[in-house]
């Protein structure tokens, strides 16, 4: 996972909670919290540190996953080219589906060896957009929560609704429904 996921969240972790708690996360995951924005890391060394925010916040780690998500969606926004076709979506389907055109296509090529998430297209009206969404890293809830973000930036309003494909939550349906 790239290290840009990492210092957003440690970014999220000290400005929502504040640095005691950050520290407090840190120290029980056994974790020294150095990453760079271009460095590779193990996820799991991420869920770790969001399963250890739950534990000191009290807060379910999915919930936690999804308010990163949301939050973190304009700074990655902000990190895409201004050349490209995606900057230029009018509407969060359009940019959902961009996503999964352009920008895991362009990880896939700077970092050959990462591994972002699918998404599968099943249907979409300019109401409605099915999709599965793919990952080893069972992280649906960020997608979740980026879902939001996206559709806060076009200033609409969506209900989203999520479905298990398998137990381990590596496969799930989105239903998402403008408002």
């Amino acid at each position: 996972m790239k290290g840009i996921i990492f210092t957003e969240f440690m970014e999220l972790v000290e400005s929502h909670f504040g640095l005691e708690v950050l520290d407090q996360v840190l120290e029980a995951s056994h974790d020294e919290g150095i990453y760079t924005s271009v460095g590779s890391y193990d996820h799991r060394r991420l869920v770790k540190l969001i399963v250890n925010l739950s534990k000191s916040t009290d807060i379910p780690a999915e919930k936690l996953q999804e308010i990163f998500g949301e939050t973190v969606f304009l700074n990655l926004l902000r990190t895409i080219p201004p050349q490209a076709s995606l900057v230029k979506s009018d509407h969060c389907f359009q940019f959902i589906r961009h996503v999964e055109e352009y920008i895991h296509v362009e990880v896939k090529k700077l970092y050959p060896d990462a591994e972002p998430p699918r998404f599968e297209f099943i249907s979409e009206t300019k109401t409605h957009l099915a999709m599965n969404y793919k990952s080893a890293r069972c992280m649906s809830h960020v997608c979740f929560g980026l879902i939001k973000g996206c559709a806060k930036y076009f200033n609409q309003t969506v209900d989203i609704e999520m479905e298990p494909l398998n137990d381990s939550g590596s496969e799930v349906k989105f239903n998402i429904t403008l408002k």
